[in-house]
């Protein structure tokens, strides 16, 4: 083996002498850490002395005498010093200049072994509350009955940590090790070279990791944060060996080593497109069902499907999938019988109870069954909703049933397929208080309650508010320092009443203002924690003794008939008044303050209504028409969503050509927007704006961004501020509307070097919004360059191709946005009454423009909004002015 040669650095005060030794097989510093905590034997005489002869001749060759090693300095005083020694290896044993063995690390890794060091300590700490938790007795009774069964129900109250345990339990489980199959695949017919349709294999990976499903971005970071540290790993990105990650909207932090993930509903839907097999993993457990979001009922169906329907072509090559439902207040039964149901709908829509060969090619998806056989799709198949329905003998028999059918009629036992364990109790009690009778004012009750903790209890004892929204939060923010600065300035209560450390939260704030809610409370402080329901599940915020519960949150409640949102403070119900009372008996005993009365808490619904049933749904379409669901009917959803929103959703993704109108199935177009983070509408804006006629992605990235996140504009609630938000802000101002003015905004804040946030002060923006819109404008850019469907050159009316020129009208910029704009917005159009009025193209309704638009109190032939809202009256939010010869184009009227 040839020497490798290692380069020392001597420091003295005359300068750097470059000293070269050459030394044999090295050990990495592990290795020699191991080797030093064992006794070795002593060299003998005769070994060392070879050793001597082979340095001699290394400095030799090196252009040194035999003995001529460097002798030690010595300074100006006389006195003798060392030499510092710096090694460039960090995995090789070194010999000091003085002959000595020394073990000399580079200072990055010393840090990160010290880091390590930290991280195992932090671990052996958070072990004894590990083993307090209500869950920790149950782990074996875990792990055992998910070796038994494929599908478990967790039921257990709020604190005792499921959300954190049950990954770690499952971790070291042999089903949850990575396996190499092989699974077949069918020939891409394409090719010349495949005359025939044999089925082939190839070998894959299956499994080694465990995902962990969040309804909400904040709880899927912090989780992965606790679950790291109780590990004693780093977390994500952070290191090549860490073994907890996450993934949520704009954020991937996951290493090659990840073995736990937590990750949002929508970004597992996300994956599930690129893999519908899921072969990452060995487990998913969809946490804090109760919910009901629509992005759960999702992952509940194809969950579902997949654990029912196994079979040696699945596309996991027969490695099975186990699924863990967690919740502290769900209809665990309803669950159980969902998934002891056999689902009627097969991966792509295969009915006749063959085993599907799903294949990938450059990006085309294929669809065949083991006996080679392509399935039909003529054009008469589609009956705009679902496929011909099979008749029972056509269905194949349920994996949870106490039988199977194979080929040869013979029928072999199976145990059931799902099984529950149930968690009882909580590690402190939490002591609720109602009000004697209903509170006329939610802000000044929720306000006298905060300072009456505040003065009366010890510390510490932190607070957490639940208000309906980010309005109410800050507006109760407001109040809360006013008092504060009351309370400091009083003789009486200065020195006896302690600081008010007020923090906002809810979803529109930036990651970083997110994660201060975690901070440690300075001394002889008290947090206020000012929040929305985001922190009302599976958040453990450190500190919290106290939660003040107001019963009420914002509702989305979307009108199919009329395409109409409507935003309503609505009661919460009762699974979710647990959730939030749970938050004080994390850490210690605690005190919910409930601001309702008892007889009103007995009168709310026992569990949230299912977003389904009140939402627009033509995301959920085009997500299962992504994963070639074409029976949308028959798809087994936990709850089943109308039939008219159904309808609706359809048609709109005909009218963005996600859809063939003549089969039903989904266009290349629909699955290139299916595979963005962005709503089926701003997907295909962004796609037009790659397209020659438009040639303005950067403009329209810039313009989805701010259309992604809260208003960047704030409200105003003088008369005086109002006339100084429009002078301060006329200069961003553009006539054809608010998407240009959005665009103008975004476009200066960005140029802005020197102060953003006094920029954004004196405009009367919020820094804080335009933060955000920065964050998704970095993600889409990277996004941008990185897609081959988004990739484009600068194209001008000169080098287009004759049947792609555009006129002249149409060559300049805003145009051609509000063009693009109108590709995704069609089904979003008005157009001007005599009266002054405005009615939808779609549905004929009455709407106004709001009053934050550029264009309220000026009349246009036609527009284009974002948003159909209903507050005190219907509104159309984002708005710019189209021409009508604009829209009859794009209905195709002459």
């Amino acid at each position: 083996m040839p020497e490798r040669v290692h380069k020392k650095f001597v420091d003295g005060d005359d300068g750097d002498e470059n000293v070269s030794i050459n030394s044999k097989e090295g050990l990495s510093v592990m290795h020699r850490q191991h080797l030093s905590s064992k006794k070795l034997p002593q060299s003998s005489p005769k070994s060392q002395d070879a050793r001597k002869r082979s340095a001699s001749e290394a400095f030799q060759r090196n252009g040194h005498e035999g003995n001529s090693l460097p002798k030690p300095r010595t300074s100006s005083s006389g006195t003798h010093k060392e030499p510092k020694v710096v090694s460039f290896s960090d995995d090789d044993a070194e010999t000091n200049v003085n002959g000595s063995n020394t073990q000399t690390t580079s200072p990055s890794l010393r840090s990160d072994h010290d880091r390590r060091g930290q991280l195992r300590l932090r671990a052996q700490e958070l072990r004894s509350i590990r083993k307090a938790l209500p869950i920790a007795p149950h782990a074996n009774e875990i792990r055992e009955k998910l070796r038994n069964h494929d599908v478990m129900l967790l039921v257990g109250e709020t604190g005792s940590g499921k959300s954190t345990q049950v990954p770690q339990f499952l971790i070291n489980e042999k089903w949850c090790q990575a396996h190499t199959v092989s699974i077949p695949t069918v020939p891409d017919e394409s090719r010349p070279s495949s005359k025939t349709k044999s089925v082939t294999s190839t070998k894959v990976k299956v499994g080694g990791c465990i995902a962990i499903t969040q309804p909400r971005r904040l709880a899927a970071i912090s989780l992965a944060s606790r679950v790291a540290a109780e590990l004693g790993t780093p977390l994500g990105s952070s290191s090549p060996s860490s073994q907890v990650g996450y993934s949520v909207r704009f954020d991937t932090s996951v290493s090659p080593c990840t073995r736990i993930k937590f990750l949002t509903e929508g970004m597992l839907l996300q994956e599930m497109l690129r893999d519908p097999y899921l072969r990452e993993y060995s487990a998913v457990i969809v946490d804090e069902v109760h919910e009901r979001g629509m992005n759960v009922d999702l992952v509940l169906g194809f969950l579902k499907r997949m654990v029912t329907e196994k079979g040696s072509l699945d596309g996991r090559g027969g490695i099975g999938l186990k699924v863990v439902v967690m919740s502290a207040t769900a209809d665990m039964e309803g669950i159980e019988n969902y998934f002891s149901q056999p689902s009627a709908v097969y991966e792509n829509g295969n009915v006749n109870g063959d085993a599907v060969i799903s294949k990938s090619v450059n990006g085309h998806h294929e669809k065949g069954t083991a006996e080679g056989h392509n399935e039909s799709d003529s054009e008469d198949s589609w009956s705009g909703l679902s496929s011909p329905s099979p008749e029972p003998e056509d269905v194949p028999q349920s994996m949870n049933s106490r039988s199977i059918a194979t080929k040869g009629g013979k029928a072999h036992p199976r145990k059931s397929l799902t099984t529950a364990c149930h968690i009882k109790g909580r590690q402190y009690p939490v002591k609720v208080i109602y009000t004697p009778a209903p509170v006329p004012d939610i802000l000044d009750s929720a306000l006298h309650t905060i300072l009456h903790i505040h003065t009366h209890e010890p510390l510490p004892g932190d607070v957490l508010v639940f208000l309906t929204g980010q309005e109410t939060v800050e507006n109760l923010a407001s109040l809360c320092q006013e008092a504060n600065l009351s309370l400091a300035q009083d003789p009486r209560t200065r020195s006896t009443v302690p600081k008010m450390l007020i923090l906002p939260l809810f979803a529109a704030l930036p990651q970083h203002a997110q994660q201060r809610v975690f901070d440690k409370t300075p001394p002889r402080t008290r947090k206020i924690i000012l929040s929305t329901n985001i922190a009302e599940t599976s958040l453990t915020v450190p500190g919290i003794r106290y939660v003040i519960d107001s019963g009420k949150c914002k509702k989305k409640q979307f009108r199919s008939r009329l395409g109409l949102d409507s935003l309503l403070v609505k009661p919460i119900s009762k699974s979710a008044a647990n959730q939030r009372k749970g938050r004080a008996g994390r850490e210690a005993a605690g005190t919910c303050y409930r601001l309702y009365t008892e007889k009103d808490y007995l009168m709310l619904d026992q569990d949230n209504d299912p977003e389904i049933l009140r939402c627009d749904l033509s995301q959920l379409v085009l997500t299962l028409k992504a994963r070639h669901v074409d029976d949308v009917i028959n798809f087994p959803l936990l709850t089943p969503p109308p039939r008219e929103a159904l309808e609706r959703a359809l048609l709109h993704l005909l009218q963005l050509q996600t859809l063939d109108p003549q089969s039903g199935h989904i266009t290349p177009l629909g699955l290139s927007i299916a595979t963005l983070p962005l709503s089926a509408s701003l997907g295909r804006v962004l796609l037009a704006s790659v397209e020659p006629q438009f040639n303005c992605l950067a403009e329209a990235i810039d313009i989805i961004s701010a259309l992604s996140v809260e208003n960047i504009f704030l409200a105003t609630t003088t008369e005086e501020k109002k006339e100084a938000a429009e002078s301060a802000r006329r200069e961003l101002y553009r006539r054809e509307g608010d998407h240009l003015t959005l665009l103008a905004a975004v476009q200066a804040y960005a140029c802005e070097n020197s102060d953003r946030k006094a920029w954004c002060a004196k405009r009367f923006i919020s820094h804080r919004a335009m933060q955000a819109v920065m964050d998704v404008r970095k993600q889409l850019l990277a996004l941008s360059s990185s897609s081959r469907t988004l990739t484009t050159t600068t194209t001008t009316p000169n080098n287009m191709a004759a049947g792609d020129r555009v006129s002249d009208a149409t060559s300049d910029l805003p145009t051609r946005l509000l063009r693009a704009l109108l590709t995704g917005f069609l089904s979003n159009t008005a157009r001007l009454m005599p009266d002054g009025s405005y009615r939808t193209l779609t549905g004929n309704q009455t709407v106004a423009i709001h009053p934050s638009s550029v264009l309220f109190g000026r009349r246009c032939e036609a527009i284009v909004y974002h948003e159909f809202v209903f507050t005190q009256r219907s509104y159309a939010r984002s708005v710019s002015a189209l021409q009508m010869d604009w829209l009859g184009e794009m209905w195709g009227v002459n």
